[in-house]
């Protein structure tokens, strides 16, 4: 018998890790254990207008190795797709603006251009960055570029590009933790050059920055859920942890209802869950790493899909539009899926795909409308933002994601530290996902990769194990 690992939590953190597991150690026991009705977390696909479609997130970070190197190893490679080569905007003060370019996550470089973005006075303030040195572990977004490129640059670029990966608040997210890059660049140099040496050189041929799977990333969830159990491993979903306990042998994973309590023993387990239910169960075990994980905060978002007759839809421009938190608008962003995505767009023509989404980090009365409302909100706004009224929808699904983004604040990067070096000291345990090292796609796996590979290191040889982690 091999050793048995519990992973918890079955969103792509915890399914990764499971499929990296069992394919360099088919000897181990491994179980995944999800609360969620069905595996994938924020990965999600539902019926809209008869297209299958993502409604939880989309794409992934072309530049992603962890991603390439999983789609490669689940036969998904030929499926990969980039997004159609159509700018995105930015809907400021009532008008469209293209994405500047020269950013690095909105950060000017040296020859950015913000014309129109911003107004004369703005744009002649960003002309003129103040120096910029690092002080202490930390500093906010916001103080850090609105320091150097004035206020309006924080709240009509930044801000907006940040959303759309945390919904929170740039007076709150931490430089350090949300641009690591950039933190790192900044030593020695003004943040201008900073971002400047973060670029690709001048001339250099555009890249997609991100790409996805024909049929939606949601591919990836059903492949890895097939490819864990075709490996003799389980996926159970609903199956709520209650606690953890620990054994002269390793620990027990108590699921089941109060009344009816199931123990799963296992010689280690991978807590893949949110912060707050991964506090809870660390609670009894190591205090400092609950207490830790207690200080991370979550958003909760909607995305609005929905599916209009083609017919009185006009030309879509572009891939969509990102809205600045400060314009109080309904919603934050719109993706034009049938213009974004050419998979979308030929899987039907008798409708035309666009999602809104909606909610930021503090703003939990306003996802508390209904799901009709939440629909007329994502039609107005679009069609405001085009000029002109969208037709009623054929199709509109909601899909709220509570609690679902965790917040990068000021001194992540600590809490994180202070959960690393507990959990460390406790034989059997690790911990994995979106609230340690990147929100994005690419990089829970990259950390879901990290975490098989601590675990494959530790444990004993064994003659059928394949040595193909790294």
């Amino acid at each position: 018998m091999g050793q048995r690992v519990v992973v918890v939590g079955g969103g792509l953190a915890g399914l990764a890790t499971a499929h990296h597991l069992v394919r360099a150690r088919p000897d181990l026991e491994v179980t995944v254990v999800d609360g969620g009705d069905v595996p994938g977390g924020k990965v999600r696909r539902e019926q809209v207008g008869g297209v299958l479609v993502d409604v939880g997130a989309e794409s992934v970070v072309a530049s992603s190795t962890a991603a390439r190197e999983l789609f490669d190893q689940l036969g998904l490679t030929e499926r990969i797709v980039h997004p159609e080569p159509v700018p995105a905007a930015i809907w400021s003060r009532g008008a469209r603006h293209g994405v500047p370019a020269g950013t690095f996550m909105g950060v000017p470089g040296p020859r950015t251009d913000l014309t129109g973005l911003l107004d004369e006075g703005e744009v002649a303030r960003a002309a003129q960055p103040a120096p910029f040195v690092l002080e202490g572990d930390d500093v906010s977004v916001a103080d850090a570029v609105g320091g150097v490129y004035g206020r309006a640059v924080v709240d009509r670029v930044v801000e907006p590009l940040l959303g759309g990966v945390y919904a929170g608040r740039v007076d709150r997210l931490s430089l350090r933790a949300t641009m690591p890059a950039l933190w790192a660049a900044l030593e020695g140099r003004g943040m201008p050059e900073a971002v400047a040496s973060l670029l690709p050189p001048p001339g250099t041929p555009p890249r997609p920055r991100v790409m996805g799977l024909v049929g939606g990333i949601g591919e990836l969830v059903d492949a890895l859920v097939a490819g864990v159990r075709d490996a003799g491993g389980r996926v159970e979903s609903a199956t709520l942890v209650r606690r953890l306990e620990r054994t002269t042998q390793g620990w027990r994973v108590i699921t089941g209802a109060t009344t009816a309590e199931v123990a799963i023993d296992a010689d280690l387990v991978v807590l893949a869950t949110p912060a707050a239910p991964t506090s809870r169960l660390l609670t009894d075990h190591a205090p400092a790493a609950a207490s830790a994980l207690a200080g991370i905060e979550y958003a909760s978002m909607a995305v609005v899909t929905v599916a209009l007759p083609p017919t009185g839809v006009p030309a879509l421009p572009g891939s969509g539009f990102l809205v600045p938190a400060v314009d109080r608008r309904p919603i934050k962003a719109s993706t034009f899926s049938a213009a974004k995505w050419a998979w979308v767009r030929d899987a039907s023509r008798e409708v035309v795909l666009l999602r809104g989404s909606a909610g930021r980090a503090g703003e939990v009365a306003a996802l508390q409308r209904d799901d009709a409302d939440l629909v007329a909100d994502t039609l107005a706004e679009v069609g405001a933002a085009l000029g002109t009224s969208l037709p009623a929808p054929v199709d509109a699904r909601v899909r709220r994601w509570g609690g679902g983004l965790p917040q990068y604040d000021l001194g992540h990067t600590g809490r994180v530290a202070a959960v690393r070096s507990a959990v460390a000291a406790l034989p059997g345990i690790e911990v994995t996902g979106a609230a340690y090292d990147g929100v994005g796609i690419g990089a829970v796996l990259t950390g879901a990769a990290a975490t098989a590979t601590t675990i494959l290191d530790a444990l004993p040889p064994s003659s059928t194990s394949r040595q193909e982690h790294r």
